[in-house]
């Protein structure tokens, strides 16, 4: 289908809860955005910086995107698969959705320029 799977934020926090050492959180969101907040634990990483900063993402652990409603982190986790990442999610309703089911916010730090 897409290459990739998708969960809601109730499956991810419970994802975060037991195995966050051994999973790629990564907000595709702009710096301004996710300034605003986001993850505990994720790495800001515009999603027009992907195929740059994503080749240094270990193809062995799960990879789950998200953004402000899940459009931009499909076709991040799609980009991904297509390029070998055979555990790649995408949080359904991104961030609103996470924020919605009343899960906690926390504050992310934009990626630093030219990295």
């Amino acid at each position: 289908m897409f290459g990739f799977k998708e969960l809601d934020a109730v499956e991810l926090n419970g994802l975060l809860q037991n195995e966050s050492d051994k999973c790629i959180l990564v907000d595709v969101r702009t710096p301004a955005e996710a300034g605003r907040g986001g993850i505990a634990g994720a790495r800001n990483v515009p999603l027009h910086l992907l195929p740059i900063v994503g080749q240094e993402f270990s193809k062995d652990l799960p990879v789950v995107l998200y953004c402000h409603s899940g459009a931009r982190s499909a076709q991040g986790c799609s980009f991904l698969a297509a390029r070998g990442f055979g555990n790649v999610y995408n949080l359904r309703g991104g961030i609103l959705g996470w924020a919605q089911s009343g899960q906690p916010m926390a504050p992310i730090e934009p990626m630093a320029v030219g990295v």
